[in-house]
């Protein structure tokens, strides 16, 4: 496999499971050294494997929704690579039920570490980057982030919320050597949307013609690209991963189907 992220450095947090993982596996295996970010201590084992491809790799418990964290994250990475090349924050928590069902507390939280999580990975690396000859930086967002879903409030607004931020600041940094991008993924088979109940599950299936779960490494592959030079004159897109969800008004429907009429 080509290694073209050889002596790169990469920092991805929500990297314990899912779309995390498989994103710093993605990056491992074509040279970068990592260091990961989460509160999930099978970050331990994303780190294990990623050694096992020949890179340097690290794990930092972090809260990314509190500065402290974030920044003694930052700090370890740039203490141990001298350098931040590409960042991939990705952390991220979903509570579902409709508006009027939905928890202060849960809401509280989702825009915490959905949201505020971002803006505070973003701000410290950026700091760092623009002092650094510049980077690249890719955000989890999600299909949530470009339409409404039902049964997710507080996760569709901490979602367009990302989407917001990744485009303002992608302009605000161009001029740096700065690319920010976003992905925005339909339904992926990770702990996160595998956990929940059958009829959840099926609000994220139903509006997808593809109708199934993504892998974590198809999405992965999308994030590999954009922190590439081959993506070089991309910056402020929202790359729509989800299956053809996003791409009609209506919910699909596989009785219309033109192989079916």
């Amino acid at each position: 496999m080509e290694k073209e992220y050889q002596g790169k450095s990469v920092i991805i947090t929500g990297a314990a499971t899912g779309l995390g993982r498989a994103t710093t596996l993605k990056f491992a295996e074509r040279g970068a050294n990592v260091v990961v970010a989460d509160m999930d201590p099978r970050c331990e084992e994303t780190v294990e494997l990623a050694k096992q491809k020949g890179v340097e790799a690290y794990f930092v418990k972090t809260d990314v929704s509190k500065s402290a964290d974030v920044k003694a994250w930052i700090d370890f990475a740039i203490h141990k690579f001298g350098k931040i090349d590409i960042a991939f924050n990705n952390a991220g928590v979903l509570k579902t039920g409709f508006l009027t069902e939905t928890k202060e507390e849960d809401f509280d939280l989702t825009i915490a570490v959905d949201l505020k999580g971002v803006f505070l990975c973003m701000k410290y690396e950026l700091l760092h980057m623009k002092e650094n000859g510049g980077g690249v930086i890719v955000n989890t967002a999600s299909e949530a982030g470009l339409v409404g879903t039902p049964a997710a409030s507080a996760y569709v607004a901490a979602k367009h919320g990302v989407v917001g931020l990744t485009k303002t600041a992608a302009g605000e940094y161009a001029n740096m050597g700065i690319r920010i991008n976003a992905i925005a993924p339909g339904a992926i088979a990770t702990p996160m949307v595998l956990d929940l109940p059958p009829e959840e599950q099926d609000v994220f299936l139903d509006p997808q013609p593809l109708h199934r779960f993504a892998q974590p490494e198809e999405i992965a592959e999308a994030v590999i690209w954009l922190a590439s030079e081959k993506a070089g004159f991309v910056t402020g897109t929202i790359l729509s991963i989800d299956g053809g969800a996003t791409s009609s008004a209506q919910s699909y429907s596989p009785g219309l189907n033109p192989s079916r009429i």
